[in-house]
């Protein structure tokens, strides 16, 4: 089904029927959603579509429809393609990956960074401080933001366990004391 609307007097991006036909061809040839995405809005916003429901249709902003389009007008569908490498994700290898997975979970944090460098009193479980060495001091990589070294360990199959609130000023002497007092009361 196809709409017709009358372009505003604003609007100075018109698609010819080529255009709109390389869009249609790109956007059922790619399995990119985010891509379809953008060449679903440009095609829309080239042939009169207003931008209100553009934006409802692929709940982008307008501001964000319109540098897609001075995109495409610029560097044509190519310069639509998301460029990004893929940052921390690609730090490590598939082979890797797997090589961490079992060394986290064959040792504890205590048994490779002994017990002056652990982030824990006991050193049990692996924490981001210590996966950070870890990662460092094996593969000398090192990630720019803690919710990569959260990734990794959701990669691993790791979950994320909530520490139980110790304080260090708390003596267990006195709380075996505190507590034999509560038993015989």
């Amino acid at each position: 089904m196809c709409h017709t609307y009358g372009m505003t007097s604003q609007r100075n991006f018109q698609l010819t029927e080529q255009q709109q036909q390389e869009l249609r061809t790109a956007y059922h040839k790619s399995s990119n959603g985010p891509l379809r995405t953008k060449l679903q809005a440009i095609r829309l916003y080239g042939s009169g579509y207003p931008t209100a429901e553009i934006s409802e249709i692929t709940s982008c902003s307008r501001r964000t429809v319109l540098r897609w389009c001075r995109k495409y007008r610029d560097e044509g569908i190519a310069g639509l393609v998301d460029q990004r490498q893929g940052g921390n994700r690609a730090l490590l290898s598939d082979a890797q990956l797997e090589e961490l997975c079992g060394k986290l979970r064959q040792y504890r944090p205590i048994d490779i960074l002994g017990p002056e460098k652990i982030a824990t009193a006991s050193g049990q479980y692996w924490t981001v401080p210590d996966l950070r060495q870890v990662l460092q001091q094996w593969y000398g990589l090192v990630y720019q933001s803690n919710s990569s070294y959260g990734a990794v360990f959701q990669r691993c199959g790791f979950s994320y366990q909530r520490t139980a609130k110790v304080f260090r000023s708390r003596s267990v002497a006195a709380v075996a004391t505190f507590e034999e007092q509560v038993e015989k009361n």
